[in-house]
């Protein structure tokens, strides 16, 4: 007689939600009582159920507190009160961690533009760094609300960390943008050519160094990880400063040699000097509209991979990544194009993209064509939106079968 299989069992009652157990705790015991118990029922049911943990913070979802009740209750607790609160929260969801969480936070998104009030968007300057404004801290130092990105601001701020497919990375929140949801085309990329089968290198998944990607909007490391994991050599370009730092921080953390190249004198000096050294990762901390110029300056390359990773759309760079194909070597590049797409509109776009680059090769008499060999549908951005990556094929016209 075969055993029976019992199906895994549910989740523990919503009683033994961490966030629940903190505010059961704080209220029973805090006198006089702040609410009947009645109203702390309707608290209960109107806080967030879901957290996520990057060591030492923990990020509550958007809009977690803004209820009525919550905000009836917060605006008549005293600072004292209110920091209990949110330790005692920080405390029941430290025993579901590995270790002591200290700060507290909720993510309220990435605002497409500065100061983004419904009297000030029209005119609001674009966050084109990709600035979390949004962010409401709740507990713990933060580091200054205030900073130029300069050593020292780096030395006082307040650095959380996480790993995705075994890779580390850091990121100072109050700076800094970290989106999650990436972790999907992070782990595709280093699947990437063996899901292809490509004869490259020794026939595995880890590339010689000799192999170059470019990454044109690096952030932290979130794609430049990837290749670099692989074991190419990583050209990236990236604004803001934040970043950079976390890029630079996270490569370390992972054993990977970085070079920052970011003052004027620096900036001015030969392309070949600059990446002399070695380095696994060369991360230029300038607008991406250099890259095509600096890598024109050495010579012929193995550039394997371009990745444009910017949301909405990642068009202001597709000239730009097709100058920098035009400088490899070798038979293959894959572009990597991030956009926003309505679903009904993801095969148009697809053909928008592809018919682009060949007009591109048409106009420049390239011997090399474009096909978009798939799109990845990574995450929906908003009801009806994909974040998709094209991945385009860049390849001389007579390696085609």
């Amino acid at each position: 007689m075969k055993s029976i299989k019992h199906k895994p069992e549910h989740k523990k009652p919503s009683s033994q939600n961490p966030i629940e157990i903190g505010i059961r705790t704080w209220f029973n015991s805090v006198s006089p009582k702040p609410q009947s118990q009645p109203q702390l029922d309707e608290l209960i049911a109107r806080a967030p159920k879901r957290w996520t943990t990057y060591e030492p913070m923990v990020l509550l979802p958007s809009g977690s507190f803004t209820t009525a009740p919550w905000k009836a209750l917060l605006s008549n607790l005293s600072a004292e009160r209110t920091s209990a609160l949110w330790t005692q929260i920080l405390s029941s969801i430290s025993k579901k961690s590995s270790g002591d969480l200290t700060h507290l936070a909720i993510n309220e998104g990435i605002p497409a533009a500065l100061h983004p009030t419904n009297t000030e968007q029209a005119g609001a300057p674009e966050n084109i760094l990709r600035s979390p404004t949004g962010l409401r801290t709740l507990h713990g130092d933060f580091g200054p609300a205030s900073a130029c990105g300069t050593a020292a601001d780096f030395t006082n701020a307040f650095w959380v960390s996480t790993r995705q497919n075994g890779v580390f990375q850091t990121w100072a929140p109050r700076w800094t943008m970290f989106s999650r949801g990436n972790i999907k085309e992070k782990a595709r990329l280093l699947e990437f050519h063996k899901a292809r089968s490509l004869s490259l290198n020794t026939g595995t998944t880890v590339l010689s160094d000799d192999v170059l990607a470019v990454d044109l909007y690096a952030g932290i490391g979130y794609f430049t990880f990837s290749y670099a994991k692989l074991g190419m050599r990583v050209l990236c370009w990236e604004l803001n400063p934040w970043s950079v730092e976390g890029l630079r921080r996270g490569a370390e953390g992972n054993g990977w040699s970085v070079r920052v190249v970011r003052d004027e004198a620096e900036l001015a000096l030969p392309m070949g000097e600059l990446v002399r050294g070695g380095e696994r990762i060369v991360v230029f901390l300038e607008d991406n509209r250099h890259a095509a110029r600096r890598i024109r300056e050495l010579g012929e390359l193995n550039i394997l991979h371009v990745n444009c990773g910017l949301l909405p759309s990642s068009e202001a760079s597709w000239k730009d990544s097709w100058d920098i194909a035009a400088r490899s070597q070798g038979e293959d590049v894959w572009f990597h194009l991030h956009e926003n797409v309505g679903v009904a509109d993801i095969e148009k776009r697809r053909e928008e993209i592809e018919q682009y680059f060949l007009d591109l090769g048409r106009k420049d008499g390239s011997d090399r064509t474009a096909r978009v060999k798939h799109t990845e549908l990574v995450k929906t951005f908003a009801p009806g939106v994909w974040h998709c990556v094209f991945d385009l094929h860049i390849t001389r016209s007579s390696s085609i079968i």
